[in-house]
């Protein structure tokens, strides 16, 4: 695969353990974790369930739906769902549970923290 199909690199990081991985921004925040080793909060995959729901500290984000499971005043204030959004910039997010994962390819979901 050359660059040129994917011209862009952002780095992701993760508060407050300082973990970063990276993205193209072709693949959800999840999906990027995932592929680094790690494995975040997720359950349904597809922004309704909110088991994924942390906060965006800095950067740029788009979703691959158009109504992601997050009220406008949810939005307003930095709440995203990582399983359903690429970034378009650097990321910084905060309250993230991850647990690190010995093959990258097992990718099943980590229980949600109750939201």
């Amino acid at each position: 695969m050359s660059t040129a199909d994917h011209p862009h690199s952002f780095t992701i990081t993760l508060l407050p353990s300082q973990r970063s991985f990276a993205s193209t921004g072709q693949t959800t925040i999840l999906e990027a974790a995932a592929l680094a080793g790690l494995r975040l909060s997720s359950s349904c995959r597809n922004g309704t369930c909110r088991a994924c729901l942390c906060r965006l500290i800095d950067g740029t984000l788009q979703y691959r739906i158009d109504w992601p499971g997050l009220s406008a005043d949810e939005k307003a204030t930095g709440w995203i769902l990582p399983c359903v959004a690429l970034p378009t910039s650097d990321l910084i997010i905060d309250q993230v549970d991850f647990l690190e994962i010995q093959n990258p390819a097992d990718t099943k979901p980590v229980r949600g923290r109750g939201f």
